[in-house]
């Protein structure tokens, strides 16, 4: 705690060293330590852990992770936080909604609990954390074990040669502050939500471990089942698909991609099959629930199977009224339920990496998935640093959700303003996704050009869908201007519709007429119907949004803290007009009547 600083014989580091936290910042946990999960039993960590919230980095200008346990009584310094006692809060979980007095609170909060391990000399052991909010620092037992960027993508650690017999602290630094660099940046449009919000488990493995599995078929195809493969230690695999695959596989340097006859029962919608399958590589193993199924463009068409799709679609964000940002079962289920009352076969998860329940759910529903990481808005383009953490976090999410059938594109930003830096940038990402992941389409929510009521962004050459976000008859108050856009747009690939939308405020002080009332919101959904139902370009739509959800910046007197675009109020039962107009217009959809 009164550690000197080299700054001047009298400095304290604790006190006057402001480079306190560059030796913390390694950005190591990256998608390169992901370990395949599927199958493998995991030892939760979730439960009360002790907490302290810390706005001013004291915690890391004092070194509190490097505090040893023991009777306050017998300290010989009088440390500001003792983190292995104290008050606890539940994780996974937001801290804004467990205490009134953390309701806006940015900054570094500190998360500490005892961990009993018994060291298995054969074995290796990875700590997983399904998202930290958002830039998280591992320590055990008062050693640095690197940091993580990004809210919503998981990481590992590897514990195996750190842990001790017998009793460890596990202690997790969580800063969720806003920064310029990160992604997204300062200003934004949802609520920032700070803690560890989903499950946190350890994996035990034997010495060999397998590291990634994608299952797909080769593009193109339907005769052949393409496996891409890593597994450290092992210089083969066995890899069965129940009823259709049975074979081993060498390894090369611990990899192999290869393609193997076979014709599965194809994922649809209509019909979402799912085969077991199981890959072992020495004693390891693991095992998954794969569709296999094509999506493709082609011109203006988006096909599935090789037939023509429109995507009935609703944008979805992950936000409760009582769980914050926090996912479980019963809130899936119920986004779910609304999706398919809407008729929906489509939903895009907006504007982040949502838990990968929710992709596999979407397997076993038949929903296709639009699935984007947070460049938003004005990112820091031109920075070298926010550009590798757009990459990581565009990785971990390939990584964990390509076995997903459901999963059909990629989207690598939204709403950013067509500049050198920002094409450079988002092209990349484009590259990336597709070097990753040949198999599904890429997308980016674009803007339209206002003054030449055009679709005509630089970025379009890179994807395969144009997602255009609209509020004509909100934000742009011309309607006409919508069907201008449509004459002068001649867009060679297809275009969904992203957003579009408006407020309705359905609380007893909500408007009756106007602007806000539940009446405009109906409104604007009929003329947005019968203008896009127009457009033989437009493929699909996901209006904004499902569910009200909180942010900062909506502070009217009928936003209160709260966008109120849901079709569904924010108790997630009401619904408004506007949702059975659009659950009509998608009926007549599937019924080729509209």
């Amino acid at each position: 705690m009164l550690e000197r600083s080299d700054l001047a014989e009298n400095a304290l580091a604790a006190l006057h060293d402001e480079a306190y936290d560059r030796a913390f910042d390694r950005r190591d946990l990256t998608a390169q330590g992901m370990i395949f999960t599927g199958g493998r039993k995991a030892r939760s960590l979730d439960g009360d852990w002790n907490f302290c919230v810390d706005l001013l980095d004291t915690g890391l200008r004092q070194k509190w992770f490097a505090m040893q346990p023991g009777d306050p009584a017998d300290r010989i310094e009088p440390w500001d936080y003792d983190p292995h006692m104290g008050d606890t809060v539940p994780v996974p979980s937001n801290w804004q909604m467990l205490q009134d007095r953390w309701y806006f609170f940015e900054g570094g909060s500190w998360y500490t609990r005892p961990l009993d391990i018994e060291p298995d000399p054969d074995g290796r052991l990875f700590l997983r954390i399904g998202a930290a909010s958002y830039d998280c620092k591992v320590f055990l037992n008062g050693e640095y074990l690197g940091n993580h960027l990004g809210a919503s993508t998981p990481f590992f650690v590897e514990l195996t040669d750190h842990v001790r017999e017998g009793r460890n602290w596990l202690m997790l630094f969580v800063d969720n502050r806003r920064r310029p660099d990160r992604l997204p940046m300062q200003n934004t449009d949802w609520f920032n939500y700070g803690g560890i919000y989903r499950e946190v488990s350890l994996y035990r493995t034997p010495r060999t471990v397998i590291r990634d599995l994608f299952v797909t078929l080769a593009p193109g195809r339907y005769d052949l089942v393409r496996a891409e493969i890593e597994v450290e230690g092992a210089t083969e695999a066995h890899l069965r698909i129940d009823g259709l695959v049975d074979r081993t596989i060498p390894l090369t340097g611990g990899r192999a991609m290869v393609e193997i006859p076979a014709e599965p029962h194809l994922w649809s919608t209509d019909d979402p099959h799912l085969y077991d399958v199981e890959l072992t590589a020495g004693p390891d193993r693991v095992t998954d629930r794969v569709g296999f199924r094509q999506i493709e463009r082609r011109g203006t068409e988006i096909l599935l199977n090789g037939s023509p799709i429109w995507l009935r679609g609703i944008a979805v964000h992950e936000d409760d009224e009582k769980l914050g940002k926090v996912t479980n079962h019963v809130d899936l289920t119920r986004r779910f339920d609304h999706a398919k009352a809407l008729n929906c076969n489509f939903m895009r998860l907006a504007h982040y990496p949502h838990h990968e329940d929710a992709s596999r759910m979407a397997d076993e529903r038949g929903i296709l998935i639009w699935a984007e990481i947070p460049v938003y808005w004005a990112i820091d383009f031109a920075n070298p640093a926010t550009q590798a953490d757009a990459r990581n976090q565009l990785a971990e999410l390939v990584r964990r959700d390509r076995n997903r059938a459901s999963v059909v594109i990629w989207s690598v930003g939204n709403e950013n303003p067509d500049t050198d830096a920002r094409l450079d940038f988002m092209s990349d990402l484009a590259a990336l996704a597709r070097s990753m992941d040949p198999t599904r389409l890429i997308a980016a929510a674009c803007l339209i050009n206002h003054n030449t009521l055009k679709i005509e962004d630089r970025l379009a050459e890179h994807l395969d869908i144009i997602g255009i976000n609209e509020y004509y008859g909100w934000y742009d108050e011309d309607f006409d201007d919508l069907e201008k856009i449509g004459r002068n747009s001649d867009p060679d690939r297809p275009v969904v519709i992203s957003e579009t939308g408006a407020d309705a405020d359905i609380t007893p002080q909500g408007p009756k007429t106007g602007l806000f009332s539940e009446a405009y919101q109906a409104e604007i959904y009929r003329k947005q119907i019968a203008t896009l139902s127009k457009l033989d370009y437009v493929k699909g739509m996901s209006p904004w949004i499902l569910y009200d959800f909180r942010t900062e910046r909506r502070q009217g007197i009928f936003q209160r803290g709260w966008n109120r675009k849901g079709l569904i109020a924010a108790d997630k039962t009401t619904r408004k007009q506007a949702f059975g107009i659009l659950a009509d217009f998608y009926a007549r959809r599937a019924e080729g009547k509209a």
